[in-house]
C-alpha cells in the first residue's frame, strides 16, 4: 500500500483542471466490449480503477492502451475467459461486465465485486433486470452465473424498486443488443448515465430518455465506433477541489466543470457564505471567511451527491455553528469521522446523523483512508492542519482522483506519495 504525506498549513492558490468522470469511465470501459470495432476515449482520468479495468480486459484478449488521457480499446478479438478475481474484488464497478458480457455473449460469470466498504450495496436490482430480459441467474460460492436460452435476450419492462445508478447502467448494457424494446422505469438520472447513452448512441444504439426516470431502448444488432468519445468532467472531483479551495484557498479557479452537474453542491457552498463566481465551464473560489453552518441531506441526482458529503465535511469545520449531514443513500459512510477526530475535529455520528461542530485548529496526525471519499476528506483536513499528516491506504484515494499529487502541488500544496513496500506502479508517483 501507499502513504500520502501532507505538510499542512500552506494556503492554496492558482488553478486546477478537472479530469474525466470516474463514475462514467468505470462503466464506459466495460461498455466498450459491446462494440464491433475498436473504441477510443478521451479525457480518461489516470486512476487506479482504470488500470484494474485494463487488466480485466486483458484477461479476455481485449487489447487496450492508455496514454495522455486517451484510452484505446480493441474488443474485436475478444474471447470468453474467467475474469481475474483480484481485479474484480478491487473495484465494485467491475459488475458492469455483467451487463456487457450478457449483451455480447448472452452469458456472464463473475465473482462478487468489491470496492469501497461503505455499507450494503446489493445487486438484487441488477439481477431482477437481467431476469426480466430473459436471463437465468444462479449464485454459487460467491460467483454469479447468468445465462440465456436459445432465443437470447429480449426487450422487457424493467421497474427498479430503488433508484440505482449501477442497475440502470447494467440494464442499458444488457438491453442495447437485445431483441425488441426495453423500458426502464424509476431509472437513475445521473449525468454519467447520459454519458453512457451518448457513447452507445454514437455507435448506433437507440437509447432514449437518459437523464429522466424512464429510459427506452430499441435493440440493435451491431455497434460501431465512428469517433472518439470525450468523457464528461468529474463532478465529484470538482466538488472536492471546490471544498478544498474554500477551506484553505487564497483564490482558486476550478476549470473544466459543468456547473449544472454541481448545482446541489454549489448551492450549499453559497448558503455557507462562499462567494463563488460561476462561469460557463469554470468556477472561481475566493478566500472564504465568516462561514455559516448548513444542513445537508444526500439524495439521488439532482440532489446532493452522497460522494460529496465527506469532501464537504472539512469545510463545515470552519463554520461558526454546528452543521448536520444526513446520508440517506449510504448511512454507514462514516469512515472519515474517527480519523478526523484524531486530528482534533469536533465531529460525531448519532442515530444516522453526522454533526460537525466548529473547530478552530486541526493537528497533523497519522490517519487511514478507509475508502475513496473518506480519503478525500482527510486530504483536505491534512492541508488545513498544522504539522504533518500521514494518510495510510492512500491507494484508495488514487483509485478515484486523477493525478492528485501533481494537481495539489501546482496549487502550492506540499504533498507526496511513498510506497510502504514494492507495488506495481500506477502512474500516480
Amino acid at each position: 500500500m501507499k502513504k500520502m504525506i501532507i505538510d499542512g498549513g500552506q494556503r492554496l492558490t492558482g488553478e486546477v483542471t478537472i479530469g474525466g468522470a470516474k463514475n462514467s469511465t468505470v462503466a464506459l470501459i466495460p461498455a466498450a466490449i459491446l462494440a464491433d470495432t475498436p473504441v477510443r476515449f478521451d479525457m480518461v482520468p489516470d486512476i487506479l480503477d482504470v488500470h484494474n479495468l485494463m487488466l480485466i480486459l486483458k484477461s479476455m484478449n481485449v487489447h487496450s492502451a492508455f496514454e495522455d488521457g486517451v484510452l484505446t480499446i480493441d474488443p474485436t478479438e475478444i474471447v470468453e475467459a474467467p475474469l481475474p478475481s483480484k481485479a474484480i474484488k478491487s473495484l465494485r464497478a467491475s459488475y458492469y461486465f455483467m451487463g456487457s458480457l450478457l449483451g455480447r455473449f448472452q452469458r456472464a460469470t463473475l465473482s462478487f465485486p468489491g470496492g469501497d466498504n461503505i455499507g450494503p450495496r446489493p445487486i438484487d436490482q441488477h439481477i431482477k433486470a437481467f431476469k426480466a430480459l430473459g436471463a437465468t441467474v444462479t449464485e454459487h460460492d460467491n460467483t454469479v452465473h447468468i445465462t440465456t436460452g436459445p432465443a437470447g435476450l429480449h426487450g422487457a419492462r424493467i421497474f427498479l424498486d430503488v433508484v440505482s445508478v449501477g442497475a440502470t447502467i447494467n440494464s442499458i448494457l444488457a438491453a442495447v443488443k437485445a431483441t425488441g424494446t426495453t423500458v426502464i422505469e424509476n431509472a437513475a438520472k445521473e449525468p454519467e448515465i447520459i454519458d453512457i447513452a451518448t457513447f452507445l448512441n454514437n455507435m448506433g444504439a437507440h437509447v432514449r430518455g437518459a437523464g429522466t426516470d424512464v429510459i427506452r431502448i430499441e435493440g440493435v444488432t451491431t455497434l460501431r465506433a465512428m469517433n472518439t468519445h470525450t468523457i464528461i468532467p468529474d463532478r465529484i472531483e470538482a466538488g472536492t477541489y471546490l471544498s478544498m479551495a474554500a477551506a484553505i484557498g487564497d483564490g482558486v479557479v476550478v476549470k473544466n466543470v459543468i456547473p449544472e452537474h454541481l448545482e446541489s453542491f454549489t448551492a450549499k457552498m453559497i448558503e455557507m457564505g462562499v462567494q463563488l463566481e460561476i462561469d460557463e465551464d469554470s468556477i472561481y473560489v475566493p478566500r472564504s471567511e465568516h462561514l455559516k453552518p448548513i444542513q445537508v441531506k444526500t439524495m439521488p441526482f439532482p440532489g446532493f451527491a452522497t460522494d460529496l458529503q465527506q469532501p464537504l465535511t472539512p469545510l463545515l469545520l470552519r463554520a461558526n455553528g454546528s452543521s448536520v449531514v444526513i446520508d440517506t443513500i449510504y448511512p454507514k459512510r462514516i469512515k472519515h469521522i474517527a480519523e478526523l477526530r484524531k486530528m482534533g475535529a469536533q465531529i460525531r455520528s448519532e442515530n444516522g446523523t453526522i454533526i460537525v461542530d466548529p473547530t478552530d485548529h486541526l493537528e497533523g496526525s497519522e490517519v487511514q483512508a478507509g475508502e475513496i471519499r473518506a480519503g478525500a476528506s482527510l486530504v483536505i483536513a491534512g492541508l488545513m492542519a498544522s504539522g504533518t499528516t500521514v494518510i495510510n491506504d492512500a491507494d484508495n484515494i488514487l483509485r478515484g482522483y486523477d493525478r492528485i499529487v501533481d494537481k495539489l502541488t501546482a496549487l502550492n500544496a506540499r504533498v507526496s506519495i511513498v510506497n510502504t513496500h514494492s507495488l506495481v506502479e500506477d502512474g500516480q508517483d
